[in-house]
């Protein structure tokens, strides 16, 4: 069954929309008996960039702090070719879209220019109070704008 995906218009010019990458040194516990990289290690590098991503910003307090906290709604990965223990791999990170109170945020794993697999996910932000959604600070927004170029 062939998924619809986010992944628009093509590849490449997918890729050539994000700002922003990181490296990631797989560690040897991330792969399986054969050296392939388990599919939950991709989760974890999807965190480690959206953190890395907001650090960047300068938006950790607004979206990491006492009074609000980003929580991940829904996260997917697409995989479309293995990738092994000393694979020299490059996150890129970027938000794809912000709402009322959440955002899109978007991952590409590449190793030497080629996409091995494209995530997605939406983050919400959340009250540390009321546990519930509050809207995304108007600072922030722009912040983000501003580095996606959507100014």
């Amino acid at each position: 069954m062939k998924k619809n995906t986010f992944v628009q218009p093509d590849p490449q010019s997918w890729l050539d929309s994000f700002h922003f990458s990181i490296p990631i040194k797989i560690r040897y516990c991330e792969t399986d008996m054969l050296g392939h990289v388990n599919n939950v290690s991709y989760f974890m590098y999807f965190e480690q960039g959206r953190i890395e991503y907001f650090e960047n910003l300068g938006l950790t307090d607004e979206l990491f702090g006492e009074d609000a906290v980003s929580v991940v709604a829904d996260l997917e990965c697409q995989y479309m070719a293995q990738l092994y223990l000393k694979d020299p791999l490059m996150l890129h990170i970027k938000v794809a879209e912000i709402g009322r109170s959440s955002m899109d945020v978007q991952y590409a794993i590449v190793v030497n220019g080629e996409l091995k697999a494209a995530g997605r996910g939406a983050v919400v932000l959340i009250d540390t109070k009321s546990g519930k959604s509050k809207p995304i600070p108007e600072e922030a927004r722009k912040v983000i704008s501003s580095f996606e170029g959507w100014e």
